[in-house]
């Protein structure tokens, strides 16, 4: 079997990536087309009414987004080896692509792991776990703080919820804290914090940074895109809303491909309590997915075609 596979690797690398190529486009087109979200007439009406410049700039938001994800997987892997921003622009948008099918797009760790030497292969991951998890504590962090204000303007769960809420958040730290030195088929919480401190603070700080102003950039689209649909609210009382919507929506598992039917369907119901038609979120979340994953997939997909495997394991 195995001879097999060497005598045909090259036939089978190509078979892989344009698996990976068709099944990433035709989940595209089947979510666009059976959409029933992106109502395309309201969609020209309303931004044929704004100005280009207000439209280019919503769109250079989408720009911003992926190159501040770029600047941080280059900031990450410059930690043991020199990357141009190129080379991070080719493995970030292959990796989308190749995570677009997989469960809070986990793919996207093999996917960069295959840029690499075998082993390096531990290493990558390692640090792809770093550029998600500091997004995703910012998600949360901002998360909370809008959820607690929205709930404090339009009560969505009582006071024991909340009081609930904490606890358990007291109670997992304090778990994380007292289970750090068990090991578990070699790694453990303690050996994971001794490889977070071997790598410079100068790295982890701007991998901070980067990711702050990557959250700055897509919640800010999402709230200029409200404003583009005529959604005239105080500006605290929508930022609230558009955290708690990527705190929330985040925190359950789900397909990229299928990510803005998940924020959809949170943002319905924040957007319901402010009054807001609910065509208007469902189209801003489908608008977000087509930007900010759709058309990065398929510049993901060129690259992933002319992925050359390493001739040097």
């Amino acid at each position: 079997m195995m001879q097999w596979i060497l005598r045909y690797k090259n036939e089978l690398t190509t078979l892989a990536k344009w698996s990976v190529v068709v099944a990433a486009l035709w989940f595209i087109s089947n979510q666009i087309s059976n959409s029933k979200t992106l109502e395309w007439g309201r969609l020209w009406e309303t931004m044929g009414q704004h100005s280009i410049f207000f439209l280019c700039f919503i769109l250079s938001l989408s720009v911003w987004n992926r190159y501040f994800e770029i600047l941080k997987w280059q900031n990450l892997v410059g930690s043991f080896r020199f990357m141009s921003q190129g080379q991070s622009a080719v493995q970030v948008f292959a990796a989308l692509t190749a995570g677009i099918f997989t469960p809070n797009g986990f793919g996207e760790y093999a996917g960069k792991a295959v840029y690499f030497e075998k082993n390096k292969t531990k290493k990558i991951i390692f640090l792809n776990l770093l550029c998600n998890g500091i997004q995703m504590i910012i998600t949360v962090l901002f998360g909370v703080v809008g959820l607690l204000y929205f709930n404090a303007l339009y009560p969505v769960f009582g006071t024991r919820t909340v009081l609930a809420l904490f606890a358990g958040v007291v109670l997992f730290l304090g778990l994380l804290f007292s289970v750090k030195k068990i090991t578990i088929k070699g790694y453990s919480i303690e050996r994971f914090t001794q490889k977070i401190n071997e790598i410079p603070k100068r790295i982890h700080q701007k991998n901070m940074l980067l990711g702050l102003s990557r959250y700055l950039v897509f919640s800010h689209q999402y709230y200029f895109l409200f404003l583009l649909f005529g959604v005239d609210l105080p500006y605290l009382t929508l930022m609230s809303a558009i955290t708690s919507i990527y705190f929330l929506s985040s925190s359950l598992p789900s397909f990229q491909f299928l990510d803005f039917a998940v924020k959809g369907g949170v943002a319905l119901f924040f957007c319901s309590l402010l009054g807001i038609n609910s065509w208007i979120p469902l189209l801003i979340t489908s608008l977000m997915w087509f930007l900010n994953v759709v058309i990065p997939v398929l510049i993901g997909s060129y690259f992933v075609l002319n992925f050359k495997p390493l001739t040097n394991p």
